[in-house]
């Protein structure tokens, strides 16, 4: 009996958290965003349409991940698995999108590095570890502990660009290449809430959560690290 009531209070807590995680990180979105996209103000240039579809699609990423979390918290799995399709659709216009706007980036030498070719490499190591995770999470759907994990962190791992505008605009983080230590530092601590809860709740992290937040925590800082390399400064000079 032990057991049972146990595994019932682990799984409240777990509804409780995983639906509090995805209620932060759009939080976080609409905090870093709202000066650029949410409260855009009239004195601004209107956005061009790649980055009001890119919004547009960010934005119903994050709400759809609160609504499905949500579905499971109120117990109806039913719906949250009818969901699934549509959540997979987002989810590769998201990777599309994310892929064109880290070009589109470079080639008008935007971002806060003064070299644009190194500073693609932030925008695009979050939209691959988004994209990896989250298939990875598609394709272990059955495992509803696994599943869970890797579309939070594969969510996380789009959070850097609104951390490091709330950095920027509080004028915490500056605009030079240390920049990135806040950017990343930020992002990582949604990834640190993940592994100190599977710790305090299991007294242990799942593995999910080891090897999905290495990537969001350790894959990102290579690709920077391996940007300022020639091959890849030739990659990012053949896209411009």
């Amino acid at each position: 009996m032990s057991i049972t009531v146990g595994s019932v209070a682990r799984a409240q807590n777990d509804r409780i958290f995983f639906t509090g995680m995805a209620l932060a990180c759009a939080l976080a979105v609409f905090i870093g965003f709202s000066p650029s996209y949410f409260m855009r103000g009239a004195e601004l240039a209107p956005l061009r349409p790649l980055y009001q579809i890119h919004g547009a699609l960010f934005t119903s990423w994050m709400l759809l991940l609160a609504v499905q979390t949500s579905l499971v918290a109120g117990r109806r799995t039913d719906i949250h698995r009818r969901l699934g399709a549509f959540v997979a659709i987002i989810a590769a216009l998201v990777f599309v999108a994310g892929v064109a706007v880290s070009i589109e980036t470079l080639q008008r030498n935007g971002g806060p590095i003064p070299d644009p070719r190194v500073f693609l490499s932030i925008p695009l190591g979050d939209i691959i570890v988004f994209g990896a995770l989250v298939s990875a999470a598609i394709l272990l759907r059955a495992d509803s502990e696994t599943h869970k994990r890797l579309m939070m962190l594969g969510t996380i791992s789009l959070l850097t660009a609104a951390v490091a505008r709330f950095f920027i605009y509080t004028g915490i983080a500056g605009s030079g290449p240390s920049a990135v230590v806040w950017f990343f530092g930020g992002t990582d601590a949604f990834v640190l809430a993940l592994a100190l809860y599977d710790y305090a709740s299991r007294g242990r992290i799942h593995p999910a959560t080891l090897w999905g937040g290495a990537a969001v925590v350790v894959f990102k800082p290579a690709l920077l690290a391996l940007a300022f390399t020639p091959p890849w400064l030739a990659f990012a000079e053949a896209l411009r």
